[in-house]
């Protein structure tokens, strides 16, 4: 544990203890986050040493959950990509949509049937390649198995043939759409059966119409689109006409997401496959990539669950150092690997931190005073290759220091919308020497004994 320390308010000569190693600083102005330390009169009124530690051991390691919801993601995710560290990549969109009326005018012809899907502007990879999606027919009742969730891993069974496909170049920040016209034998179908009255309420439309599958070709590699769920932005489109004695009147019938059913029968399915060797060793939420292990990097990929993990072992050891001690100050520094992110692999501004326990179950995302704690992406210094995410954490390692905070708990990165993206991360772990994640304390001692 490396320390540098600073005397206040009179100077000290340097002074071995333990293993360590401490440097005298001259007086400066510091200043430090309010909603961490709050000096009382006691420490205020005493000969303060301030010590500056960066060497204290931060556990880095992957997790990977055996499966997230996906049902409460806030689009439809489509699309797939090669990842040369998290394997192909795929996702999915599953949801059921219901007519605005069950009634057509009897005199009313068919004339064609549109899918139409609304960019939502989220994008993951290269938009410059062309994606392919497939519409497909769900086969079987679009309900959870569990009866209150989708989850990534879930499987609904469809059609294999096409009602529809479209080859484009994603523009998804357009604010635009894309149309895909469905074949005509289904379009009749629902005509035919509304029209006639076959059909008359929900429970007997989604009996017969099971659903509607969004499903990247196989052998795509480009990028995963976001949709948007908003029932006027997404939405099927069934076109009739009805003959006048002068010209045919056009009309149209909309067929919308059901968000009316509970749970709402939607969700994406994300996989990731034949990832790299360390990757596949993560078979259930239990398991912890060390990161001596993966290449001294630790892993993140929203989607398909997998987190980097974190842990704090030797914050007793602050004990070691003579009188009464507070954490002022404490900042965790986690670099990308290099080369690991770019134009189309994007590096969010900001990552969510969670708690799990000794099992890595989620228990809480790590707040203070009722607001939720991130790790932000500092770029002062981008022009030197120089960034890195800062992770304010006094108050939870004051915490483990303490022992109110279970010392097997570990804390864990996402990005903050992990269920509605696809973003992945590299960052450089332990064992990457200047590079590696670091953990910098500054720790103040009152009434030391001299």
């Amino acid at each position: 544990m490396h320390i540098v320390k600073h005397p206040k308010p009179k100077i000290f000569g340097i002074i071995p203890f333990l293993a360590l190693y401490i440097m005298v600083m001259s007086c400066s102005q510091e200043n430090y986050n309010d909603s961490d330390f709050v000096a009382g009169e006691t420490f205020t009124n005493s000969n303060i040493q301030l010590y500056h530690i960066d060497t204290l051991s931060v556990e880095t390691s992957t997790m990977k959950f055996d499966s997230i919801i996906t049902s409460e993601s806030t689009r439809i995710l489509v699309g797939r990509y090669h990842d040369s560290i998290f394997g192909t990549v795929n996702a999915s969109g599953f949801m059921q949509f219901l007519p605005s009326t069950y009634s057509i005018d009897t005199e009313a012809q068919f004339d064609s049937i549109v899918f139409i899907a609304g960019y939502d502007n989220y994008y993951y990879n290269d938009t410059l390649q062309k994606n392919t999606i497939e519409i497909k027919r769900i086969s079987e009742q679009l309900k959870p198995a569990d009866g209150d969730n989708f989850y990534n891993t879930s499987t609904i069974t469809y059609d294999e043939d096409n009602l529809g496909s479209i080859e484009y170049y994603p523009r998804p920040i357009s604010g635009d759409s894309i149309r895909i016209k469905l074949m005509d034998h289904y379009g009749t179908d629902i005509f035919n059966q509304l029209q006639e009255k076959n059909i008359v309420n929900t429970d007997e439309y989604i009996d017969r119409y099971k659903g509607i599958a969004m499903v990247p070709r196989g052998s795509d590699n480009g990028s995963i689109i976001g949709f948007s769920k908003s029932a006027d932005r997404t939405f099927v489109r069934l076109y009739y006409s009805i003959p006048t004695s002068e010209e045919s009147v056009q009309g149209y019938l909309d067929i919308r997401l059901n968000t009316t059913s509970t749970p709402i029968p939607f969700f994406n399915q994300i996989t990731a496959d034949a990832p790299i060797p360390p990757l596949q060793t993560l078979i259930n939420s239990e398991i912890n990539l060390a990161s001596a292990a993966s290449n001294n990097q630790s892993y993140i990929q929203s989607g398909i669950g997998i987190a980097m993990r974190l842990q704090f072992p030797n914050m007793s050891t602050l004990f070691d150092i003579p009188g009464n001690g507070t954490i002022l100050d404490g900042v965790l520094k986690i670099k990308p690997a290099p080369l690991s992110y770019s134009d189309e692999l994007i590096l969010s501004d900001s990552l969510a931190v969670y708690v799990v326990d000794h099992n890595n179950v989620l228990t809480e995302q790590l707040s203070i005073s009722g607001s939720a704690v991130y790790a932000i992406l500092n770029k002062e210094n981008q022009e030197f290759n120089d960034i890195y995410y800062q992770l304010p954490l006094a108050f939870y390692l004051e915490e483990l220091q303490l022992k109110s905070r279970d010392k097997d708990d570990a804390l864990i990165l996402l990005p903050i919308n992990y269920n509605s993206t696809v973003d992945r991360f590299v960052l450089n772990a332990n064992g990457n020497g200047a590079n590696e994640t670091t953990l910098e304390l500054t720790y103040a001692i009152y009434d030391e004994e001299e």
